[in-house]
C-alpha cells in the first residue's frame, strides 16, 4: 500500500469519527459527489498540517457539492 493510499485511509476513518460515522459513508459520499480523487490527491498539503484543517476542507467541499 502506498503512504498516500495509507494516509487517505487513515484520513476517512479520523474524519468517520469526527462525523459521528462511517469510513465506509465518507467514501460513499465523497464518491457520489465525484470528491474521492481530489481528497485523495491532496496527500501532499493534508499530511502536513493539522488534520482538524483537512476536516474543515472536506466540510467546505461536500458543502459546495450538495448545494
Amino acid at each position: 500500500m502506498t503512504k498516500e493510499m495509507e494516509f487517505f485511509t487513515f484520513l476517512l476513518e479520523q474524519y468517520a469519527r469526527y462525523k459521528n460515522t462511517t469510513a465506509d459513508k465518507v467514501l460513499h459520499q465523497l464518491d457520489e459527489l465525484n470528491l474521492t480523487d481530489y481528497v485523495f490527491n491532496m496527500y501532499e498539503m493534508y499530511h502536513g498540517e493539522a488534520l482538524e484543517n483537512a476536516y474543515a476542507d472536506i466540510d467546505k467541499l461536500i458543502e459546495s457539492k450538495t448545494k
